[in-house]
């Protein structure tokens, strides 16, 4: 397609990131979960019993500080976790991520053109990837129209969306607008709310 620049696509498993995608492509696919981490409070206990110091070596490091150790048994606040992988890598026999797997969707990291580089910003915090990936497939289509009928020359996407505005974009590319994709508060004091209102709600 004739797109205004390249465009690349990578992929992780996990968390981890391990092929940093998303600090090199302009569409960045990490595997995620969306319930609790499973927890095996007997391996747990062996970890303890083995001299791993888990206060030190795990709850202490927990970027989020959702986890607490009682005794040798392990509680997790899920909602607060952010799935930073950093207490699976540590105790992956006692911890393992849920069950209700799927993908975050990041979008505009690139390595230094036009502008500096920049990592990509969450556009869809969790997309189900099941075969065929039709839901897959459409997002990708649908940044692709957007970006390659507005986009300039040489311009990645990363650089497009804080050009035509962040707001602009997700609504071209019809996606709920989430507090998760705001890199900061405005600095701009005259702010604009503009109501999203499900068509269910209007009846």
């Amino acid at each position: 397609p004739a797109f205004p620049y390249k465009f690349k696509i990578k992929m992780s498993g996990c968390p981890n990131d391990c092929v940093a995608s998303i600090a090199r492509s302009d569409l960045s696919i990490i595997g995620t979960w969306r319930d609790d981490i499973q927890v095996d409070q007997g391996e747990m206990k062996a970890y303890a019993d083995a001299g791993v110091d888990v206060q030190a070596d795990v709850i202490d490091n927990c970027p989020t500080q959702c986890m607490k150790l009682d005794g040798t048994s392990v509680s997790i606040n899920n909602s607060q976790c952010n799935r930073c992988m950093h207490c699976i890598n540590v105790l992956p026999k006692a911890l393992s991520p849920g069950k209700d797997r799927g993908a975050t969707m990041l979008v505009g990291g690139k390595a230094p053109i036009l502008e500096g580089a920049q990592l990509a910003s969450v556009i869809v915090p969790f997309m189900k990837m099941e075969a065929p990936y039709d839901e897959a497939k459409e997002f990708i289509e649908k940044l692709w129209d957007d970006w390659g009928e507005n986009g300039n020359n040489r311009e990645r996407i990363g650089e497009f969306i804080p050009r035509v505005g962040l707001g602009n974009f997700v609504e071209a590319i019809e996606i709920e607008p989430d507090a998760n994709m705001v890199n900061h508060p405005r600095e701009n004091p005259y702010i604009f709310y503009e109501e999203y209102i499900e068509e269910d709600d209007e009846e």
